[in-house]
């Protein structure tokens, strides 16, 4: 009878401690309507809802602007504000016409106050023209494969035809994340421009309140567009982006997803730098990789993991000396990562330039 008991009594232990173990391991529920949650280094995504629904994005939108300026190299040159710049509507940084500011004043004013007349003045500097500096944006979100963005203006006010995705404002966020003067400016809590008297505190709240591993980001909020918001966490060796769309609770949100994310994922490195055995049908040919490849994993992915080579001249690559193959990882069907294989280790030492228009090549159409 005492046997049955005990019997009985670890059933039901048994029967309560499993729906909150599986619980655990579910992915945290969000207000937002839309939401990615995805992983820098490779751009994983670790967790999804509705993330390709196109949607109004608001002032994330100057996620954009910020990038397109930080890359024409002008930082140090001045801007006028023009009367368009200043009677824009919304949230500014209340230029006066005709004031002149350097144009990386103008970025953080955009990036930490959400200026609307910083974005204009910032376009019309970069651009020539607010229609020319919308050019350069959808250009840049083409060639980072944005594609399912369109964008209107620089600084996210509702207008038929700017719209963007979760996914795709995460794919900004983590192309934009590699530049270190956007890294720089986007973690900022507080900066104060030559031209003012007083300085500008970062709206992010989860950066400058909540939040301890918060690195940066950018809110926004129209009526239309709800409100939106695009952060960035790190901890340990591991580095999220959290993109929500019209999310009443996004501090929460974010700060949930990201302990989520922390917990239950970890980067596993699962190739070395260096020489690369491709074993193809035809030859044994010797490649090399540039960096150690590492991957975010949870416990149970690491033994599902698994690793497939395509080499040049299987897929027309072959006209390509310097790329020879590539690698690519997948756990259960998903592909997680992929990465180059060069054909000598003097190729890493090439220009930055000459190297990127050599991966693209390879790449296209790979897959």
């Amino acid at each position: 009878m005492k046997r049955k008991s005990i019997f009985i009594l670890t059933l039901c232990l048994t029967m309560l401690i499993a729906p909150l173990q599986a619980y655990a391991k579910s992915k945290p529920n969000v207000s937002a309507r839309n939401a990615v949650l995805m992983e820098q280094e490779t751009g994983r995504v670790l967790m999804e809802k509705r993330a390709h629904e196109k949607r109004n994005i608001a002032s994330i939108t100057k996620i954009m602007t910020a990038i397109v300026a930080i890359e024409s190299g002008n930082l140090d040159e001045k801007a006028t504000a023009s009367r368009k710049a200043v009677y824009t509507e919304g949230s500014s940084i209340y230029l006066e016409q005709g004031e002149k500011m350097l144009l990386k004043d103008l970025v953080y004013g955009l990036m930490l106050r959400s200026g609307n007349d910083s974005a204009v003045a910032i376009a019309e500097k970069v651009g020539g023209s607010l229609e020319g500096f919308v050019h350069m944006m959808n250009e840049k979100a083409d060639w980072i494969g944005m594609t399912n963005t369109k964008f209107a203006n620089p600084h996210g006010l509702d207008q038929e035809g700017h719209y963007s995705t979760a996914y795709d404002m995460a794919l900004l966020m983590r192309y934009a994340m590699q530049n270190d003067m956007f890294r720089k400016i986007s973690g900022t809590t507080t900066y104060k421009a030559d031209s003012r008297v007083y300085a500008w505190g970062n709206k992010n709240k989860l950066l400058t309140k909540y939040y301890d591993y918060c690195t940066g980001g950018k809110t926004g909020y129209t009526k239309t567009a709800g409100r939106t918001l695009v952060t960035t966490a790190k901890k340990d060796d591991m580095e999220l982006i959290m993109v929500t769309l019209n999310g009443p609770d996004d501090w929460n949100d974010h700060s949930h997803a990201f302990e989520w994310g922390f917990k239950e994922y970890k980067m596993k490195e699962i190739r070395k730098e260096g020489e690369y055995d491709l074993d193809s049908d035809d030859e044994n040919t010797m490649g090399y990789l540039w960096e150690d490849v590492r991957v975010p994993l949870t416990k149970e992915e690491v033994g599902q993991l698994s690793e497939r080579v395509i080499t040049a001249h299987t897929d027309g690559l072959s006209s390509l000396s310097s790329v020879v193959g590539k690698a690519v990882y997948t756990v259960n069907g998903e592909q997680i990562e992929a990465v180059s294989i060069m054909s000598s280790p003097e190729d890493k030492d090439r220009s930055y330039f000459d190297q990127l228009i050599q991966v693209i090549k390879s790449m296209a159409g790979a897959y």
